[in-house]
């Protein structure tokens, strides 16, 4: 009796298995264009560069010392108007673009 048990329970589980099942289907979330930010730091000091939007500003990458960087800017959407700052690190100078349209990439000479 036990062995016809096991068979019986062990079908059941099989046809269980086998029955159909609820398929939930999606398409992939909007994805933002990429923009990003090319930072020439011609300075003979790193600086932190920021974007400003809405009167916060975020930080996006530290800057080497005479180098060229590409940063993503990520959280903003293509055709966002911002500011772009860099700041040196000793907090002496700053420099400034207002009202950049972020679309693709656009190119931050300093100074």
């Amino acid at each position: 009796m036990p062995s016809r048990t096991l068979v019986f329970l062990t079908l059941l589980a099989a046809a269980a298995a086998c029955s159909p099942r609820q398929v939930d289907v999606r398409t992939a979330p909007v994805t933002q264009a990429q923009v990003s930010v090319q930072v020439n730091n011609t300075l003979s000091q790193s600086v932190n560069v920021y974007v400003r939007s809405g009167g916060a500003d975020t930080f996006l990458k530290q800057v080497g010392a005479k180098a060229t960087e590409t940063i993503p800017v990520q959280g903003f959407a293509s055709g966002t108007s911002v500011t772009l700052k860099a700041v040196t690190l000793d907090g002496l100078h700053t420099y400034s673009r207002d009202n950049v349209m972020l679309t693709g990439t656009y190119v931050f000479p300093l100074p």
